[in-house]
């Protein structure tokens, strides 16, 4: 019998079981260690929702090892986590102003620009996105 992650090292620890209100479907919330697909992916059944984080959290992740040349990432990495830290004040100040004066259009950008820079403050501390994410389901419970 085959068993997942064997030979990769790529496994799944079950945290929570749920049950929906009908009782006839059940979801796993697993921590992952790598990759659950053969392709890379986190998954086997396509991209859920917020992917793009994740997706972006790989590439910082990614340019920080690699660290290629000409990457805005390994730059700011490489300038060390107080001007990754710096720069994330500048966009938190950018999307307040964009809340209270500007556009819808020029707050999404505003946002996404703390965003991500919020993501690569976390890559520079080494402190994993999924921790993050652990902090807000505990603060949820």
């Amino acid at each position: 019998m085959w068993k997942k992650g064997e030979s990769s090292g790529h496994t799944q620890a079950v945290h929570d079981v749920r049950v929906d209100c009908d009782g006839d479907a059940v979801l796993y919330v697993v921590r992952q260690t790598g990759p659950a697909c053969h392709t890379g992916a986190p998954t086997c059944f396509g991209e859920p929702a917020g992917s793009v984080l994740g997706r972006l959290v790989r590439t910082i992740g990614d340019r920080a090892r690699t660290r290629p040349p000409g990457s805005y990432t390994a730059s700011l990495l490489a300038d060390g986590v107080a001007r990754v830290a710096q720069k994330v004040g500048e966009e938190a100040v950018e999307t307040v102003v964009a809340a209270t004066a500007e556009d819808e259009g020029r707050l999404a950008g505003e946002a996404a620009d703390l965003l991500f820079h919020l993501l690569v403050l976390l890559e520079a501390r080494r402190v994993p996105f999924e921790r993050v994410l652990e902090e807000l389901e505990r603060r949820a419970q």
